[in-house]
């Protein structure tokens, strides 16, 4: 462990050191105690570096890299103010929208009075139409403006006369918006903006203390509407006021705050109003994944920290206090597993067997066309090993990668193979990360199924029987051939064109179909076994060239490929 020394205790030990070298510098033969340049000590930096250190998981040496990697976890709302309110204002020319003083309406009337000009309403609410003289239109809404003019115009003229209004345009307005939001100050906007815009233009709520659900509007130091945004979030509800210059937003400080994590689509912290401690509330505004079936929650009370393990039916009844961490988990064992048949027998694909099911149990339940199955050469495909030969392969690779990649040059020559060599180690590991191994299991060896216990999601190959051989990898023409005792390995290469010029004629591998994976050099054909030739490595590098082989022996186990290099 590396302790950080402070500076003090940093000048004293170097006081003392260089008090006691004065005193004997002359016994080590330097004059006045000045040690030559080239023999100082380098000065300790400001800044120690971490020690390297070995990393367990991943059997690799070095500084421990930091996990930038996890998420934070966000209020629910967040995400909400990524400017996508504050590009929009509101025209304010909806049939519900009230006129203000400030507003311009286009009159036009003809009859018994010509009239055709845009007026202003004026402070006190009103527009003057001449021969008629004021009219209140200050509270009336945009669909109701036309008929209200109209029957002012028509106590002068009552008949033969004809109204027409249109809202030109509306007054802008400044709002000020504060509490905890990003940036508190005044924005203009219109009297039909809706809050989002305005709370928008002022950054959003403060993600660390805002409320999404305290939000006051404020007009003349009176509280005219209380927002929550849960409500928008959750069912696009959200109140519609229309807003005067000089109004006030106000997001007041986060209440009650729950985290939520775990088997949930989404953790978020969850804020909850004074009457939503009851767990009920939580559950209506948390996504749950379907299979959850228990929760742990943690969090402290006066007593000092809590953990209870409730089954999630029994936990809407639990009270939550601020701070309270809840996590859902799908806690439900399974009591059967579910497997599946592939090849040749009769009856359904798919079982559901208990968890300790063994091997032999199944089988003994199958009915198999005797006479074209291949009894003796049953296999497995099971994901755990297919992820495990996944996670052997990668590793293998970055092995591959940190040992070739970067290595050091002395000559211009050993240069330009350097070069080749990453060459063909970056297309190598180019393919093959592509390549998904099929997790075969061999459960037969020399006429016998070893009767091992299956497990969830196992896919049984009973394979029918077969008179031919496949000849793959590297040959000119990769195809299948009809049995023969009388022919070996060589035989069937030569009827398959022989070998191509990048085969390895010392890698021959046996692929039976139980899934084993054999040397050829003595082994005995047999009908339904493939013939996979390797490719030879392209280097003189010996080192290189046994790595890459090794890498292709796992492909050939792990998914019967032999890659072209």
């Amino acid at each position: 462990m590396m302790y950080k020394v402070s500076t003090h205790l940093k000048i004293a030990v170097a006081a003392t050191f260089l008090m006691f070298f004065a005193q004997y510098s002359f016994a080590l033969g330097i004059e006045g105690g000045n040690v030559p340049s080239d023999q100082e000590a380098e000065a300790i930096p400001d800044k120690l570096e971490p020690a390297a250190q070995t990393i367990w998981t991943t059997g690799t040496y070095g500084p421990k890299a930091t996990d930038d990697s996890e998420e934070e976890i966000t209020p629910f709302g967040a995400y909400l103010f990524a400017g996508g309110f504050r590009g929009v204002r509101a025209d304010g020319l909806n049939p519900t929208y009230l006129i203000a003083p400030g507003d311009r309406i286009t009159l036009r009337i003809w009859g018994s009075i010509d009239v055709n000009r845009v007026m202003p309403v004026d402070a006190q609410g009103n527009v003057f139409i001449p021969s008629v003289g004021p009219v209140k239109v200050q509270g009336v809404t945009h669909s109701q403006l036309d008929a209200t003019v109209r029957r002012a115009v028509q106590t002068i003229y009552p008949e033969n006369v004809y109204v027409y209004t249109n809202l030109q345009g509306v007054q802008p307005v400044a709002v000020f918006v504060t509490g905890y939001v990003k940036m508190p100050g005044r924005y203009a906007g219109t009297p039909n903006d809706s809050i989002l815009y305005f709370l928008d233009q002022a950054g959003g709520v403060d993600s660390k203390l805002g409320s999404y659900r305290k939000i006051r509007i404020v007009r003349n130091s009176k509280t005219i509407a209380h927002v929550d945004l849960y409500d928008f979030l959750l069912s696009g509800s959200l109140s519609r006021i229309q807003f005067r210059d000089g109004d006030t937003v106000i997001v007041e400080e986060r209440g009650l705050k729950v985290t939520v994590v775990g088997d949930v689509e989404r953790t978020h912290h969850y804020e909850l109003h004074s009457d939503e401690l009851q767990s009920g509330a939580l559950l209506k505004l948390a996504r749950l994944r379907a299979d959850v079936s228990h929760v742990l929650l943690r969090g402290v009370r006066t007593t000092g920290p809590i953990s209870v393990y409730y089954p999630l039916a029994d936990f809407s009844s639990a009270l939550l206090h601020d701070g309270d961490e809840v996590l859902f988990s799908a806690d439900q064992r399974e009591k059967s597993i579910v497997v599946q048949l592939e090849g040749s027998f009769f009856g359904p694909s798919r079982y559901v067997l208990p968890k300790d099911a063994m091997l032999h149990e199944l089988l003994d339940s199958i009915e198999v066309p005797e006479s074209l199955t291949d009894v003796n050469s049953i296999s497995i495909r099971r994901v755990s090993i297919a992820e495990r030969q996944k996670k052997s392969l990668t590793e293998s690779l970055r092995r591959l990668e940190t040992t070739y990649l970067g290595a050091p040059s002395s000559t211009p020559d050993e240069a330009q193979i350097r070069v080749r060599e990453a060459e063909l180690i970056n297309d190598f590991v180019s393919r093959v990360s592509n390549i998904q191994p099929t997790g075969r299991l061999v459960v037969s060896q020399n006429g016998a199924i070893f009767n091992t216990r299956l497990q969830d999601g196992d896919v049984i190959t009973i394979p029918e029987r077969s008179d031919s051989l496949l000849v793959s990898g590297e040959v000119l023409m990769a195809q299948s051939i009809v049995y023969s005792s009388k022919m070996e390995v060589a035989d069937y290469i030569k009827k398959s064109g022989g070998f191509s010029q990048h085969a390895d004629k010392e890698r021959i591998l046996i692929v039976r179909q139980s899934g084993e994976v054999s040397e050829a050099t003595g082994m005995e054909l047999k009908p339904g076994d493939e013939i996979l030739v390797l490719p030879e490595v392209p280097t003189k590098n010996l080192q290189l060239a046994t790595s890459i082989s090794q890498i292709l022996y796992q492909l050939a186990i792990a998914a019967k490929v032999a890659i072209d290099l």
